[in-house]
């Protein structure tokens, strides 16, 4: 018997399938995409500074895209055909803005300034996913949650500059006119992030991710060549131990991180994944206390502002869009 036939008979409303996905409805697996991608990108800056004993910072940047494509190839050359003929240029130009220009900015970035000025230019990122959302998308955005940015700015900040006062630690200011490419990276993340959020939506985040950056390897090819990868002493210890961190940045800190990165934006919204940026000073601390550093007063204190930020930001029960 057809049970909706049937109720529609005694006057009921059809009967529904429940259908449940617990990848959509579960708050905890956004948590834990969350926690995982602070733990992937708060270590890429431990592997990249491991990188630099033998390779420049363009030769990283290159071959951690050629090691995120490689991996994600086979993936790509399978779902290509999964991508809508009219959103695949906006697919490749999600990867050129997303994954390969910050690559380069931040590589180059970080051999030229102090980590620590890095750092705060990276906590920028959310700040602009917002601001190009409202400018441009037409999204509303909370009081509460620009209240909440702010404060884990400010925590962010000062976890730098306080120590730094005090004493503490140093800081250099050389080469400010480089701070330049990783406030660029953190506006070029903005638009990627707003447009995935936006225009990308209906996408997989397994055939976004693969596709657009399978589509890097050619570039990311030549530019291995180009800056002079291949003249290296292969059969030297210190240069294989550098290209494997690089190796593992791409395959971990590009490939993996994307994929996951996606499947948050699409779970969770843009401005929640950006705030993984507010959870790497967590991991790098965390690498500290590993190699024996103690963690003082100030450093807590930042980190616990850093939390309440987080926490105002995510309060708001009006859903974000971007």
């Amino acid at each position: 018997m057809n049970l909706n036939k049937h109720n529609k008979k005694k006057g009921k409303q059809p009967a529904r399938i429940c259908t449940f996905d617990p990848m959509k409805s579960s708050p905890l697996l956004k948590w834990i995409l969350f926690l995982a991608l602070c733990l992937i990108w708060g270590s890429s800056f431990k592997l990249m500074k491991d990188s630099t004993a033998a390779l420049t910072g363009t030769q990283i940047a290159s071959l951690r895209i050629v090691a995120a494509a490689l991996v994600l190839l086979p993936f790509g050359i399978l779902h290509v055909s999964k991508i809508p003929r009219t959103k695949l240029p906006l697919v490749i130009f999600s990867a050129f803005i997303g994954n390969l220009l910050p690559a380069f900015s931040f590589a180059i970035a970080l051999t030229r300034i102090d980590g620590s000025l890095g750092g705060i230019m990276n906590s920028l990122s959310p700040i602009w996913v917002v601001l190009i959302g409202v400018l441009f998308y037409g999204d509303k955005i909370a009081i509460e949650k620009w209240v909440g940015l702010l404060i884990g700015f400010l925590g962010l900040a000062l976890l730098t500059i306080l120590p730094v006062l005090m004493g503490e630690k140093s800081i250099s200011f050389e080469n400010l006119g480089y701070v330049l490419l990783p406030v660029t990276a953190t506006i070029l993340y903005g638009v990627n992030v707003n447009m995935v959020s936006h225009r990308l939506q209906g996408i997989n985040p397994l055939h976004l991710a693969s596709v657009s950056v399978s589509f890097m390897l050619p570039p990311a090819l030549l530019l291995l060549w180009f800056f002079g990868f291949f003249t290296h002493d292969l059969s030297s210890a210190t240069v294989q131990s550098a290209i494997a961190s690089s190796a593992a940045l791409g395959i971990i800190g590009s490939a993996l991180a994307t994929i996951l990165f996606y499947s948050l934006v699409k779970r969770a919204g843009g401005l929640f994944a950006s705030l993984v940026t507010y959870g790497i000073p967590f991991v790098a601390i965390g690498w500290g206390l590993l190699d024996n550093e103690k963690i003082t007063w100030i450093e807590v204190s930042c980190l616990l502002l850093i939390l309440a930020g987080v926490y105002l930001t995510n309060r708001s029960t009006a859903p974000e869009k971007a």
